[in-house]
């Protein structure tokens, strides 16, 4: 009897092994700030990476004969470029080729060398413009660039609020001075005069100093290249200053965290730009909103679609080239294109997209309200 049982066993376990040997794990890495003030960007990203895997693996794709199941492993870079780094080295000794992330661009500038070097794809809303001049295959920009944010905001504030005169403010991160120093560049071409360009951190909350020097220059606008974190208490103080100017900036204030933590000095006088058309007018975008906020009680923030997106692109070229090796899903990705949620992913020979529109934002009832899409 014990040999019997031994033997049915052994039978089973075979079994077993060879059930597990038509399956195979695919790790897909997000890289994010998941803690610190922005840790609701981070979030959010990572839960429109875990939407689009938890779809994968509940109606799996074959791959070489074999059923893909992916697994998502999530790290907290802090938004910090050294901590990007350590955990895009962790995220390529655990295995894994393909990334979403890095969110802040001065984690990805470092970090996108290590994922180079790993021979990883990595798809990315970071912004500023050096990140796709690095001359690295696999490394996707997702979004629109600085260039095409800050440009078009300044287009926007000329064309259409018909100012005058403005001022800059930047936050001497990667993104923050990319994004402004666009802006700045295409203000000035367009005929607005830029008044002033004054300096902070992402780790400053008083204004006071800054702002009461600009006012006293009567602008009609402050572009801020920064977080929201850092943009709410700008807003705020902006008005118990008394100063009447606008407040505009870039893809990171686009958020309702900007409405919450600005409160009732966050309204029509703060505008902001994202790539994208709405994702409203998107084919997709209703459907994509209802199940993000039936699965993490949510509405998704500024990119979450965007990871969705990137995780189900790769998904797409691994079933296109039959291979989960991330040189041939990488060349795909590079040679063709992918209809996701938020448009249509068709990429030149830097990485970046070769179309992104973007929406201007204001703010009504602390909530990102889109004003036009271009």
């Amino acid at each position: 009897m014990n040999l019997k049982h031994t033997v049915g066993a052994i039978a089973l376990l075979g079994l077993a092994a060879g059930a597990g040997a038509q399956e195979m794990l695919v790790k897909i890495g997000h890289t994010g700030p998941l803690s610190g003030p922005q840790a609701f960007s981070g979030k959010d990203n990572e839960n429109g990476a875990r939407l689009a895997v938890e779809e994968l693996n509940a109606k799996p794709i074959t791959v070489a004969g074999k059923k893909l199941k992916f697994e998502l492993l999530s790290e907290d870079d802090q938004g910090d470029p050294k901590a990007g780094v350590t955990v895009a080295q962790k995220l390529a000794d655990n295995g894994v080729k393909f990334v979403v992330g890095p969110y802040n661009s001065g984690v990805a500038m470092p970090a996108s060398r290590v994922y180079n070097d790993a021979g990883m794809v990595v798809s990315t809303v970071a912004t500023n413009p050096k990140i796709t001049q690095q001359g690295y295959k696999n490394l996707f920009r997702v979004n629109a660039s600085d260039t095409q944010l800050g440009a078009k905001m300044a287009l926007y504030t000329a064309n259409e609020l018909k100012l005058k005169t403005v001022a800059v403010i930047d936050d001497r991160t990667a993104f923050g001075q990319g994004l402004a120093e666009e802006f700045k560049k295409q203000a000035r071409q367009s005929g607005l005069a830029v008044a002033g360009h004054e300096f902070t951190t992402d780790k400053s909350f008083d204004f006071t100093a800054i702002l009461t020097k600009l006012k006293t220059k009567k602008v009609d606008a402050i572009f801020f290249g920064g977080y929201a974190p850092q943009g709410a208490p700008m807003a705020r103080q902006m008005k118990q200053l008394g100063i009447n100017a606008k407040l505009l900036g870039g893809d990171t204030i686009c958020t309702p965290e900007m409405g919450k933590l600005g409160g009732p000095a966050v309204g029509d006088n703060v505008l902001c730009v994202q790539g994208g058309a709405l994702l409203e007018k998107a084919a997709a975008g209703p459907a994509f909103k209802a199940k993000f906020k039936k699965r993490f009680n949510a509405d998704p923030d500024v990119y979450a679609a965007a990871y969705y997106d990137a995780v189900q692109m790769y998904a797409a070229s691994m079933q296109k080239t039959n291979s989960v090796d991330p040189a041939k899903v990488g060349a795909d990705i590079s040679a063709n294109s992918y209809k996701g949620v938020t448009g249509t992913y068709a990429f030149d020979g830097k990485g970046d997209m070769k179309q992104s529109p973007v929406t201007i934002y204001t703010f009504k009832n602390g909530q990102p309200a889109p004003i036009a899409s271009f």
